[in-house]
């Protein structure tokens, strides 16, 4: 699609607006609706709003593939982290109260990185679901197994 001028204007303008409203949601998470799993959801839909506009080759240039496996991968660490730390430092599983002198400021401290944790590791998973997606779609048309590619290609 980056051959129609006015999605990639339009893309261009968005893209930046979705990444700044997933920072608006993973950040005020634990005041009022939203979090991680939300803030993941938003910020894996403009990658794939930009994948759609320039392709996937372009898109995991941007974010490789390991790349994303490995922030999955870390966001699940630093969610089972802070939630062993807890216990470590004589509380329970996700008990942050002993994190810091003060219980609320411990409180507010581990629900952010945990929502991080959480938000990471959505927003990849998503972006990994999209990626096998879509190269499975790349396999169906290129194998000739789908109809529905040939009248989407005129030229076939």
């Amino acid at each position: 699609m980056k051959d129609n001028a006015i999605l990639v204007v339009v893309a261009r303008f968005v893209i930046p607006l979705v990444m700044l409203f997933g920072l608006y949601v993973q950040f005020h998470g634990e005041y009022s609706p939203g979090g991680g799993f939300q803030a993941g959801v938003i910020f894996a839909a403009g990658w794939i709003l930009f994948v759609f506009i320039y392709g996937l080759e372009t898109g995991l240039r941007i974010i490789p593939e390991r790349l994303i496996y490995t922030l999955a991968c870390l966001g699940v660490l630093l969610y089972c982290l802070m939630g062993v730390l807890g216990v470590v430092m004589g509380g329970r599983f996700l008990d942050f109260d002993p994190l810091l002198d003060s219980p609320h400021a411990a409180q507010q401290a581990g629900i952010i990185l945990v929502e991080f944790g959480v938000g990471v590791t959505v927003a990849t998973v998503v972006m990994l679901f999209f990626v096998m997606f879509a190269r499975r779609r790349s396999e169906v048309i290129a194998a000739g197994l789908d109809p529905d590619a040939e009248a989407e290609d005129p030229e076939r």
